[in-house]
């Protein structure tokens, strides 16, 4: 591949997106194309490149991990995120860990049922102990090496029990504060309004566009 960067009012920047996940690749597309006005481009991430393993520390260490792998392979530059839940009763749990907490190879429903078996544990049975976050870092990361980093976060709480059937991951569990509703229960445009992986990827397009002023 080829970078493919163009200036001017007509310009489209074109970006590798590094995630293979389905779910988390059409919330980014359709937060970042709508938030830039059609003139970012996000293309999907060539079979022929692997999964890059996430050994980072931080959230925002994975990202970079990922952004600047898919970057080197195709020579394009690239858009990745890491995401992670923390609970304040696990005392930050599952955080750096969220998309593996249950294993390596974990499904969104092992994922859910473990947080809700270690919160009963914890004794945290009312909304005021069930505090937690969700946030998200995302990187551009361009094959000159210079990088774009934006983050987002919500606030919220841990439902008794999985509600909804939208959304991935942790939205059956995940109330955002000052609403009634999971993230599972609200439609793309209302999550994507308040929602941690919503608010890094507006900032990250506000980050992209500044690229191509002239």
């Amino acid at each position: 591949m080829n970078a493919s960067h163009s200036n001017g009012a007509r310009g489209v920047l074109r970006l590798v997106l590094a995630t293979a996940n389905h779910d988390k690749a059409a919330e980014i597309i359709s937060i970042v194309t709508g938030s830039a006005d059609g003139r970012v481009e996000l293309l999907p991430r060539p079979v022929s490149v692997p999964e890059v393993e996430e050994t980072g520390e931080t959230l925002e260490e994975n990202a970079r991990l990922k952004a600047c792998a898919v970057r080197d392979a195709t020579s394009m530059p690239s858009i990745a995120d890491d995401t992670g839940l923390e609970v304040d009763a696990l005392g930050g749990a599952p955080g750096v860990w969220s998309s593996r907490y249950s294993g390596p190879r974990a499904t969104y429903h092992e994922n859910v049922s473990k947080l809700l078996v270690e919160l009963e544990r914890a004794g945290a049975d009312d909304a005021s102990r069930r505090t937690a976050r969700f946030r998200t870092v995302a990187v551009a990361a361009f094959p000159d090496g210079h990088e774009i980093v934006a983050d987002g976060v919500v606030e919220g709480t841990i439902a008794l029990e999985a509600r909804g059937s939208n959304g991935f991951g942790y939205d059956p569990v995940f109330v955002p504060s000052g609403h009634e509703l999971t993230f599972a229960e609200m439609d793309g445009d209302e999550k994507h309004s308040m929602s941690h992986r919503g608010r890094a990827f507006r900032a990250l397009a506000v980050g992209l566009l500044a690229e191509m002023k002239p």
